[in-house]
């Protein structure tokens, strides 16, 4: 197959270099510009400094339209300016890693969560990749949904300090977060609106609250969400409902063991276990908020587009310890 000739805008911040990562090694990808007027002309690798030797891009500060696919990644907010402010040609497709086109508008963009439409997806023109912590929580609600079992949620998240971006701010700096928790935004985060359009798009009866608490981990990367809801499913049922949901899905996995956050860091996978306590089904689930919570997703969604294996570029090695 002839490669896919690809553009990245901002290409020097934390998704931009986690993307170039995936790509570089990615047996159809072909990386024809970096986009990034601050670093225009510095090789890649002075930003990124443990891609030295696998790449000698340097960074462009021109766009071309000699690509198949242009990834924006770029801060919530920017991609829609950047869009206004710079022609795309027609062919180009793009992949918003922003929250701008997540919400369903006057936009011709497809939300991008494979999970929950990948026929969609293979056929759209423009994607906007789903936000971190709503993917996670919604891979451990969509099965729920789909059944219309859904009533009030709670759940709770925690994140790594890489999902609050490069830019240092006080809340990632090393003596503030080392050996340190706490809670932002709670029951106000920006990612509840697209889980509940989502879930709505499954349930159309699902009016009740999702009552969520994000929390700020002293980890650099991954999210570990919990939640629950009151349910009459016993824990082999819901187990079997999950498996049967995701039983086409190649990322996301069902598993009968307690599982913990590091099976699934620097990797494109979700995991999901299931466990009943009374009328409660707590529902665990997990992600790499920089993989199959942004980039790896993006390639992902690039991979469904062109006709590629799903998984092309994304058999990433976990840490394991």
């Amino acid at each position: 197959m002839q490669k896919i000739k690809i553009g990245i805008a901002g290409g020097a911040g934390y998704t931009g270099g986690e993307l170039l990562r995936i790509l570089v090694h990615h047996p159809y990808a072909d990386i024809r510009f970096v986009h990034s007027k601050s670093n225009a002309g510095n090789y890649v690798y002075k930003v990124h400094a443990d891609l030295l030797g696998d790449t000698d891009l340097t960074f462009a500060s021109e766009l071309s339209d000699e690509i198949d696919v242009l990834f924006l990644c770029l801060g919530h907010g920017d991609s829609a300016k950047f869009l206004k402010e710079n022609t795309i040609a027609e062919h180009i497709k793009i992949i918003d890693l922003s929250q701008d086109f997540r919400l369903k508008g006057d936009h011709s963009f497809v939300y991008g969560l494979p999970e929950l439409q990948r026929e969609a997806i293979k056929k759209a023109k423009h994607i906007a990749n789903p936000g971190c912590f709503a993917t996670a929580i919604q891979l451990g609600l969509l099965p729920l949904a789909s059944a219309g079992l859904l009533n009030e949620v709670h759940t709770t998240a925690i994140t790594g300090s890489t999902g609050a971006g490069q830019k240092p701010v006080e809340t990632t700096h090393f003596s503030w977060r080392n050996d340190n928790i706490s809670v932002y935004k709670a029951f106000e985060h920006q990612h509840l609106n697209e889980i509940k359009q989502s879930l709505i798009s499954l349930q159309s009866t699902f009016t009740a609250p999702i009552n969520f608490v994000p929390y700020r981990g002293d980890f650099a990367r991954g999210i570990f969400a919990s939640q629950y809801i009151t349910c009459d499913l016993t824990v082999s049922q819901a187990t079997e409902l999950y498996k049967e949901y995701y039983s086409t899905h190649p990322f996301t996995h069902v598993i009968d063991v307690n599982p913990d956050m590091k099976l699934v860091v620097n990797t494109n996978k979700c995991i999901v276990y299931v466990e009943k306590h009374n009328d409660k089904l707590l529902i665990l689930s997990m992600i790499d908020n920089l993989l199959k919570g942004a980039s790896g997703q993006a390639v992902q969604n690039m991979n469904l587009i062109f006709g590629l294996d799903e998984k092309s570029g994304l058999g990433l090695k976990s840490i394991g310890f």
